[in-house]
């Protein structure tokens, strides 16, 4: 094992959120403690961190109250500069990896979900951030110079795999790679409902499974000529195209939905499925849905899902996956230092379609 690069006393700082109106007021540079230092841990100078909108949920306390100070960011790569003696998966000083939003599982035998090859549902879960570790100690995420995790939360990337590719694919990728491949290889005609973080990944990795055909679907004209280069087929714009329910019912054998709006048009939507088809909802909404027109799905078997990201063993092969298929995502290099107007902006609708925060040195 080699020698910690990373020694006791080091300062860990990050940009820290102080109540609910932090995206408002501002994330301020503080310290803070990370967790206590275990054999099996593993310290990572981080280069690279993703922003994805759960950050903005969590930071306005959408979801529920958050646990404040908060140090957002679950899309990590850095550089590992500390292991311990009993690190899991062979890490070792100076390797790359990522940290996605779950940094601890139980893993127990009697973990029904751990035991079947399913942790990221574990009901005793950690997330990277607003979470608490079964030893008392606040998570912080990637909005930082440095995070100590687990070595078994870590995920390998490929070494062909940029890390400003690689780290939206921790969350925002994995998230609609994992329905895709579960119900939409094979040639299924796919649908994707709303073009952002979410839905441009949808399109990418739906045209790189060989989905037959690709509908993209968003309330506006505007995102047209971004989703045909993305690799979609056609286009729908709800809010300005007369007709589109009728043209495109029963359609589909595959919807993914990336939209956190809890009015959408959710029964239209349901239309455009053909019997036996698949809606995976992958947005999550801080109100309730919709209610369901239940007749129709009836009569037609429609089955409706509701996906969270994916597990660490999943993710893997999702990154092989991208590199081996050349995938290459929109994204924006941003400074760290300029998380705040990053945060304005994304919040603004402005994101084409992931930002991506590189840590100065």
């Amino acid at each position: 094992m080699a020698e910690p690069v990373l020694q006791m006393g080091t300062t860990f700082r990050g940009w820290m959120a102080f109540d609910k109106n932090a995206l408002r007021d501002g994330l301020r540079l503080e310290s803070f403690q990370p967790k206590k230092w275990e054999e099996t841990d593993i310290d990572v100078r981080v280069t690279h961190c993703g922003v994805c909108a759960s950050d903005l949920h969590t930071l306005r306390s959408g979801w529920g109250p958050t646990e404040f100070p908060c140090c957002a960011g679950h899309e990590v790569v850095g550089e590992v500069i500390r292991a311990g003696n009993a690190v899991e998966r062979n890490l070792d000083v100076g390797d790359r990896i990522g940290i996605g939003p779950v940094v601890y599982v139980c893993g127990k035998s009697t973990c029904r979900e751990c035991s079947q090859n399913t942790p990221n549902y574990c009901p005793q879960r950690v997330p990277a951030y607003n979470g608490f570790l079964p030893d008392g100690s606040q998570t912080y995420g990637g909005f930082a110079n440095y995070c100590r995790v687990s070595s078994a939360a870590a995920i390998r990337i490929p070494p062909t795999l940029s890390s400003t590719f690689a780290a939206p694919m921790l969350c925002a990728g994995i998230t609609t790679f994992a329905p895709l491949v579960e119900h939409g290889q094979g040639g299924k005609r796919v649908g994707v409902i709303g073009i952002g973080g979410l839905g441009h990944f949808a399109i990418l990795f739906a045209k790189a499974l060989k989905s037959e055909h690709i509908v993209a679907i968003s309330r506006r004209e505007n995102k047209r000529n971004d989703a045909l280069e993305l690799g979609a087929d056609a286009y729908v714009a709800t809010e300005e195209e007369l007709g589109w329910m009728e043209h495109y019912a029963s359609s589909l054998d595959v919807i993914i939905c990336t939209v956190s709006s809890a009015d959408m048009p959710l029964n239209k939507y349901l239309t455009l499925l053909r019997t036996g088809g698949h809606f995976c909802q992958v947005g999550m909404p801080e109100a309730p849905m919709p209610g369901l027109e239940i007749f129709g799905l009836v009569e037609r078997k429609i089955s409706i899902h509701f996906n969270d990201i994916g597990s660490i063993q999943e993710t893997e092969k999702l990154l092989e996956f991208a590199a081996r298929e050349n995938i290459h995502p929109w994204i924006e290099e941003r400074k760290m230092s300029d998380v705040n107007d990053v945060l304005k902006d994304m919040e603004a609708g402005k994101a084409r379609y992931r930002y991506v925060l590189v840590s100065e040195k």
